[in-house]
């Protein structure tokens, strides 16, 4: 008994040194994966594919994919995971967990920066470094053409013109016949300067509270 004690103590400093959460965050996102897994030890494509809330979402593809992307594990290793099991779970989770109070402006920063990072990876599906016109186009188009209010062809339209928009802000001499090869981080991190990251990186769909990072609904 005490060895498992010192064992299960031992896994969650681990978790917590790793992932910035508390103990008892932990313990509350250890239920919600459970709950998601079938009291499996891995979570699939297919568990989170049955969320109901993550139905109608017109992203969910990429949301789904970015808990398999090993990129948001903090490494420098590329490609996916099959399955992925609850240390990996946290690992992306932790990308939502809100600043505190005692984080010092360089950690706040740094925080920040992971979470674009991460928006970042999940437009750039092909993982070379850019997001694409194409990728940029298919992201516009499930979230204007799937709302039902514009029609394809309209959304396509969008796509591209935003994305000329953004060239010429990056690159503003680009001659009339350059091409633009696409999204750089760098660029990411400009186009979203300033914009505040907490309220808009959120995880409701998994009934997780990402202001206080408890399992189940917010009650407020």
């Amino acid at each position: 008994m005490g060895a498992s004690q010192t064992r299960t103590g031992n896994e969650h400093q681990h978790l917590m040194d790793k992932t910035g959460f508390s103990s008892e965050q932990i313990k509350n996102l250890r239920k919600r994966f459970l709950q998601l897994s079938g009291n499996e030890e891995t979570i699939s494509r297919e568990h989170l594919d049955t969320i109901p809330a993550l139905a109608e979402n017109p992203i969910k593809a990429q949301i789904i994919e970015a808990f398999f992307d090993k990129r948001n594990q903090r490494g420098d290793e590329a490609g996916a995971f099959q399955e992925i099991g609850f240390e990996q779970f946290l690992m992306v989770m932790c990308h939502f967990r809100p600043p505190t109070l005692k984080m010092t402006a360089e950690e706040k920063e740094a925080m920040r920066k992971e979470k674009l990072r991460f928006l970042f990876n999940m437009h750039d599906t092909d993982n070379d470094g850019t997001i694409t016109l194409e990728e940029y186009r298919k992201v516009v188009e499930e979230l204007l053409s799937k709302s039902g209010a514009i029609g394809q062809e309209t959304a396509e339209a969008i796509a591209d013109a935003a994305m000329l928009e953004v060239a010429s802000t990056n690159v503003p001499h680009m001659a009339p016949d350059e091409f633009y090869e696409g999204i750089t981080f760098q660029h990411f991190e400009q186009i979203l300067k300033g914009l505040e990251m907490e309220s808009r990186m959120n995880i409701r769909f998994l009934d997780v509270d990402t202001t206080t990072m408890r399992c189940g609904r917010s009650t407020s």
